[in-house]
């Protein structure tokens, strides 16, 4: 622990910093003006790629102290809240506001029918939030009871991980580009579907090193085909 200032500020938590700096430019961003949903889908493939190496960057340390890795443990998923919950809500309120279709339904007058399922798309984003949060709390909790009691590595996870919006998130701004029509409207049924999974009691297996590099070798492609297709379609 730092001894001027309180917190950890060494090289262990760089990246969970990293993380959560770039989820808060991505969330301005998103909501600034008529938003940029293009741009902040940039930032939570950021995010996605400072989550999968922190806890291994971590663990390099070998004298930490038990207080340091609570504290590692606390931001990671502080910080997993904001980059994989509220970031991926901004992101589709900026859609919204972009949207060719959606932009002159959703905001007209109150009390339209446009304005009833712009909030019962608002309403879908903050379930989705709540369930994140739900899921990162449960894991927490789990987790410390499971280490002690068992002691180990973690085989499987129960519900699906927040982490995973790094990916599902930017696949679907990836075909709002590259696809003739606008596909804003899906992202709505797919955050309900993914909070749900987050809450459900699904067993997901915990990826390797391997499995990480493969995650993140698609973030990678995802990166780059979203700034070609970019550049193809939209000059």
């Amino acid at each position: 622990m730092n001894r001027r200032f309180i917190g950890v500020y060494d090289y262990t938590v760089i990246l969970t910093y990293m993380s959560l700096i770039s989820a808060g430019l991505g969330i301005y961003i998103s909501l600034s003006g008529p938003g940029h949903p293009y741009i902040g889908t940039f930032f939570l493939l950021a995010c996605g790629l400072f989550d999968a190496f922190d806890g291994m960057v971590a663990r390099t340390k070998k004298d930490r102290t038990e207080a340091e890795k609570r504290f590692g443990v606390q931001i990671d998923s502080l910080t997993d809240l904001a980059a994989f919950g509220v970031l991926p809500m901004c992101i589709g309120q900026a859609m919204i506001r972009t949207s060719t279709t959606l932009r002159d339904i959703f905001f007209p007058d109150y009390f339209t029918t446009g304005k009833v399922v712009h909030w019962i798309c608002i309403g879908l984003m903050v379930f989705y939030v709540l369930a994140a949060m739900i899921r990162l709390a449960y894991f927490n909790v789990t987790e410390e009871m499971r280490m002690e009691t068992e002691g180990g590595k973690r085989k499987f996870y129960e519900g699906l991980p927040v982490t995973s919006a790094a990916v599902i998130f930017p696949t679907i701004m990836m075909f709002q580009y590259v696809l003739p029509m606008d596909i804003t409207i899906v992202y709505f049924p797919v955050i309900l579907i993914t909070g749900v999974l987050f809450i459900s009691r699904i067993r997901i297996p915990k990826p390797g090193l391997r499995g990480i590099l493969i995650l993140v070798g698609i973030g990678i492609l995802e990166f780059i085909f979203m700034i070609l297709a970019k550049n193809l379609f939209f000059k």
